[in-house]
């Protein structure tokens, strides 16, 4: 839900009908409103008329108005709009421009639909942190309690009691775990349940950018201090102030960008790329890796005097293997949330359904638990009340 209560508003401006079709139909299973342009002159048209649109989805290069122009112009015209790019990989460096001027993200095609939904979850939830309206960052404090959290195996309940200790101070967190353990809601939670839960919660994923790139959006830049550096830019530490901010993949940052990390550990204060104007922050930093870190110390590749400020507290999520007592709650709460999608009325799962997933090792964790369960909500028959094992994927029942 966006910030007044309707669901998410999304525009797809791409000049190619069958991604249109596809993502229009996506983003509406997801229950977003959607609206769709075949160029960059009809989006333009529609957003003038449409100024509480949440994210625009806008291929790179259209025939009249290309994705970069487009973006110039709607981030006067709507700030609050969050825009991804979708690129083909010759044109890469021009979306990587494009973030420079203020796009949220950007994927490449042939993009992968999982990845983009995730994105644009994310871009409407940072618009929804930003938003002055209390009810809805008391909706995401709700559901990032601790009772929302799913776990009453030995290791996670530990897990909660930690969360809970290092929630109220201001003290650095590094969360570790396999990809797909539950990192993000976990920094979350820490974030909701702190007194900094009614300001701002920014996360970065680290991985995903240059190393020019990640500085100048940590860190923001000033107009002109690149080529492509078109106006002032305010970087995520910025945003954050008061607030946490939460680097997923933090052994991707490169040295210099680690240098600068830590001064504003140590110092809490920071310039813009190309500024000398110093900003002091009041920043929670709180970072997640499923790297070996002390090997990259090791390696030279990682900063030790900064692996220490950043795991004042650390964290480590079990696999999901290892913690097998709970993957019935799970199975209930995706099944809560996918069962009844496109009219379906699936309330559980057969006794076979969940004896091939305890017997399966899980090696995408959580993230693939999730997609297993959505994937047989979606070939249960229309009728079905119980999900059974032969709707699960081959790997899972090859066991």
């Amino acid at each position: 839900m966006s910030d007044n209560g309707r669901p998410g508003s999304i525009l797809i401006a791409d000049d190619e009908p069958n991604i249109r079709r596809v993502l229009e139909a996506t983003f509406q299973r997801e229950g977003y409103e959607v609206m769709t342009a075949e160029s960059g002159k009809k989006a333009l048209d529609i957003l003038k008329a449409n100024q509480t649109t949440d994210v625009l989805i806008s291929d790179l290069i259209m025939p009249d108005i290309n994705g970069v122009e487009l973006l110039e112009i709607v981030r006067d015209m709507i700030p609050s709009l969050s825009v991804v790019m979708i690129t083909a990989h010759g044109t890469i460096k021009t979306a990587v421009d494009a973030m420079r001027l203020g796009a949220f993200d950007y994927v490449t095609k042939p993009f992968d639909v999982d990845e983009l939904k995730t994105l644009v979850k994310k871009a409407i939830e940072r618009r929804q942190m930003a938003s002055p309206d209390s009810s809805v960052k008391e909706k995401l404090k709700t559901a990032y309690k601790f009772d929302r959290i799913i776990g009453s195996s030995p290791r996670m309940q530990e897990i909660l009691a930690m969360v809970g200790r290092v929630a109220n101070s201001r003290a650095s967190v590094l969360i570790r775990g396999e990809s797909g353990t539950g990192k993000e809601a976990i920094a979350r939670a820490i974030h909701f349940n702190s007194p900094r839960a009614n300001n701002a919660l920014v996360a970065v994923a680290c991985i995903a950018l240059s190393e020019n790139l990640l500085e100048s959006e940590l860190f923001g830049h000033e107009k002109g201090s690149f080529t492509g550096a078109l106006a002032q830019k305010t970087g995520r530490f910025e945003m954050a102030h008061r607030g946490s901010l939460f680097l997923d993949e933090i052994g991707d940052i490169p040295h210099p960008v680690q240098m600068k990390l830590l001064r504003v550990l140590q110092e809490r204060e920071f310039e813009r790329v190309g500024g000398n104007k110093t900003i002091r922050v009041d920043v929670r930093l709180i970072t997640a890796t499923n790297q070996d870190l002390e090997a990259l110390v090791k390696s030279g590749d990682f900063r030790e005097d900064l692996l220490y400020r950043l795991k004042v507290v650390e964290i480590v999520l079990p696999p999901l293997r290892e913690r097998k007592e709970d993957i019935p709650a799970l199975v209930k709460h995706f099944v809560e949330r996918y069962g009844s999608e496109d009219g379906r009325s699936i309330t559980g799962a057969g006794r076979d359904f969940l004896k091939a997933l305890e017997s399966y090792n899980w090696p995408g964790n959580i993230r693939e638990l999730e997609n297993a369960i959505e994937r047989a909500c979606v070939l249960a028959d229309p009728g079905a009340r119980e999900l059974t094992a032969d709707l699960l994927p081959p790997a899972v029942t090859a066991n």
